[in-house]
């Protein structure tokens, strides 16, 4: 491969890590309205996903040792 033939000087290497450009990046664009109803609209869905499974989640997660009696006293009666 080549070789540079001049030295880089140490002054340059650091100075390129604090260099900052002197383009302005463009301005945000502001949201409109339903967007932002859209944002949250979306936000309170998954919210509420979230809340419901764990609702229904819980009942199915316990032990169900009373559950599970109950239910097999009830079948055993209208035998």
């Amino acid at each position: 491969m080549f070789r540079r033939r001049e030295a880089v000087p140490f002054a340059f290497v650091a100075e390129a890590e604090r260099f900052r450009s002197n383009v302005t990046p463009p301005e945000r664009e502001r949201l409109r309205v339903p967007q932002i109803m859209g944002r949250t609209l979306i936000g309170l869905t998954v919210v509420a996903g979230l809340a419901g499974s764990l609702l229904f989640g819980l009942p199915a997660m316990e032990s169900g040792q009373s559950a599970g009696h109950g239910q097999q006293s009830e079948a055993s009666e209208g035998r």
